[in-house]
Parts: structure tokens; sequence; C-alpha cells
């Protein structure tokens, strides 16, 4: 067994994976999920067990199916050195969500090229000043 165990992985998933400002999802709506997108039969139950350690030896169906539904590859539970770099995507995602730039990013999408040069260089000054002492 490597060094992150299944229980762990799947518990980051649930914490790290979701929308900013909402809370995690529940067992029922990730099985639900699953068995509706993608065909799995799957019971809420069994992802608990599963988050908890009280169950630690999924099918690779079962595990193909949590990866597709947090949007990590299947990988992740199964090779340590994978789970660390998708943990480390996913902490700079939370990062950047919480930092708000995933609304900047959102709405600058719909901006001229030229218009996000003036946002990048606004950005660039604003950064600039903040960083100097006063």
């Amino acid at each position: 067994m490597g060094a992150f165990s299944i229980a762990e992985k799947l518990d980051r998933l649930f914490r790290q994976v979701r929308a900013a400002g909402q809370a995690e999802p529940s067992y029922m709506a990730v099985a639900e999920a699953i068995r509706t997108t993608q065909g799995v039969p799957i019971s809420h139950t069994y992802i608990w067990q599963l988050r908890t350690g009280r169950r630690d030896n999924p099918t690779i169906q079962h595990l193909t199916a949590l990866a597709a539904y947090f949007g990590v590859p299947v990988s992740y539970f199964l090779d340590d050195e994978q789970t660390r770099r998708v943990d480390a995507q996913l902490e700079l995602l939370q990062s950047i969500r919480d930092a708000g730039v995933t609304e900047i990013a959102l709405r600058a999408a719909d901006v001229s090229p030229r218009g996000r040069e003036t946002i990048s260089e606004l950005i660039r000054k604003v950064w600039e000043s903040e960083q100097s002492p006063e």
C-alpha cells in the first residue's frame, strides 16, 4: 500500500473539488451522479465506507467512476506520485478560486485582445505598487 490510503485520497477530493462557495457534495449526490451519468451501480453508503476507511479495496470500476466524477485520472487513487501532482494542482486551483482570480479571468475572456492587455498592465501596476515599501 502506498503512503496515502484510498480513504485519505477520497477525503481530499470531497474537500477540494467543488465550486467556490459550495459545500462538499453529499454521498447521495455523488452516488446518484455516478449512476446516472456513468451507469455504474454504487451506493452512497459504499462511498461513505471508502471515505472513512471502513472499506479499502474498491473495484477498478468504482475507482474509475469516482475519478471521473471528481475530474481526476484514475491513477490518482493508484499512484502516490500522481496523487501528489494532482493534489498540488487542486491546491493551486483552490488558491486561485479563493483569490477571486476565476471571476476576473472569466470576465476578461469576453474582452478584446487590446482590452486584455490593458487589464494585464493595470494588474501589474497594482501589484508593483503593493510590493514597494511605502
